[in-house]
Order: C-alpha cells, then sequence, then structure tokens
C-alpha cells in the first residue's frame, strides 16, 4: 500500500469518527407552546396565511417544521441557529407580545424585505423552492401588512 492510500483511509477514518462524534452535540428542536390567540396567522386572509405558512412559519414562529436533516450534525447546528435567530426577530406566534410600535416596524418589514428579496432568506430557498414569492406574493404580502399598519393607527 502507498503513502497516499495510507493517508487517505487515515483521513476518511478521521472524518468517520469526527462526524459520528459530532451527532452527539445536540441542540435542542424546539416548539415552544404557543396560545393561537396570539397569533398573526389568524388575522390574515387566506391566502396571505397561505403564503406565509409556504415561506416564514418554518423561521418566523413556533410551529417549525423539522425535516430529517434536523437531526443530523452538522446542518442541525446550523437549522436550530437559524430558527432561533428568525424567532428572535419576528415570531408570528407571540404577535401579541409586540407593542403596537413594533408590530408596525414589523409589519413594513414583511413587505419591504420581501420586496428586497431578502426574505425568505435564500439559503432557506435551497432546500424549499416552494417557498419562492412570486410578484403575486408580494404584492398580497404588502397589501395585507399596509392595511393592517392602517388599523393599528
Amino acid at each position: 500500500m502507498t503513502k497516499m492510500h495510507a493517508l487517505l483511509r487515515w483521513s476518511a477514518g478521521l472524518f468517520l469518527v469526527a462526524f459520528v462524534g459530532a451527532q452527539a452535540v445536540r441542540p435542542a428542536r424546539t416548539n415552544p407552546p404557543s396560545n393561537p390567540t396570539a397569533s398573526l396567522l389568524p388575522k390574515a386572509p387566506t391566502q396571505v396565511s397561505g403564503i406565509l405558512t409556504r415561506a416564514c412559519i418554518d423561521c418566523h414562529s413556533n410551529e417549525t417544521r423539522w425535516p430529517w436533516y434536523s437531526n443530523v450534525a452538522p446542518m442541525s447546528w446550523f437549522l436550530i441557529d437559524h430558527v432561533n435567530h428568525g424567532r428572535d426577530h419576528f415570531n408570528f406566534s407571540e404577535w401579541t407580545t409586540y407593542s403596537e410600535d413594533d408590530q408596525d416596524k414589523l409589519l413594513g418589514s414583511i413587505c419591504s424585505l420581501s420586496k428586497k428579496g431578502r426574505m425568505p432568506l435564500p439559503s432557506y430557498l435551497w432546500i424549499h423552492r416552494d417557498a419562492t414569492l412570486s410578484d403575486g406574493d408580494i404584492a398580497a404580502l404588502c397589501a395585507w401588512s399596509d392595511k393592517m399598519r392602517d388599523t393599528l393607527q
């Protein structure tokens, strides 16, 4: 056996040990309990609710659908961190806990970030192609969020 083969086998073995060992580091995949009356989703018309469910809810609610690969490190680390950051920025499930000013800003962000193509995140769209927002989806989200903002004032 050549030195190259030995190095390759040693490297593959080291990678396998590291991969298996990484599975022991398991951050929590959570869906905290929430009160349905505190959620923004029921306040949205059916079309908008469908768009939000398809493109936003996994990262911005307590109703995350955890796919099988969210159990496999290091992908699990990325996904859990991604969801936690999304919930920290805006959580549809906790809508009533936000002040009126924050609600106004968040509703404005739904429209502006969608228009700019910054939401949903490109990394989310790599796997969730159905979450891509069409021009019609963005127009519906903006019309709805503008109307909701008007009711706040």
